[in-house]
């Protein structure tokens, strides 16, 4: 394990919530598609560990499953709920102002 890794992954936490609650206010979405579009964008989750996510954000009324019947098979699909969507609204200037004022730290490339 790098010495970094603990604090990396402490900071893509956050984002990633913030990131499923983004999606989840555009449309319903579900475990394999947020694995997919996470991986999009370097961030490797596994069910195992985005699931939880998606509890803990369901669990503090952020999203709500809906369950549907594809094939024979329940699916769950998450959408932010109200209290999701102005936590979202309130955190997206938080992060925006916190990404600036780090990356206008940054070295040139």
């Amino acid at each position: 394990m790098h010495e970094n890794d603990a604090l990396l992954g402490d900071v893509f936490l956050g984002f990633v919530k913030a990131h499923i609650l983004h999606h989840a206010a555009e449309e319903p979405v579900h475990g394999l598609a947020l694995i997919e579009e996470l991986g999009r964008h370097g961030c490797k989750r596994s069910l195992g560990t985005l699931c939880p996510l998606l509890h803990g954000l369901a669990e503090a009324g952020y999203v709500v499953a809906e369950s549907r019947l594809t094939g024979g098979k329940v699916h769950k699909d998450d959408t932010t709920t109200a209290g999701g969507g102005s936590a979202l609204d309130a955190v997206r200037p938080k992060i925006r102002d916190l990404v600036v004022e780090v990356l206008a730290g940054e070295a040139p490339a």
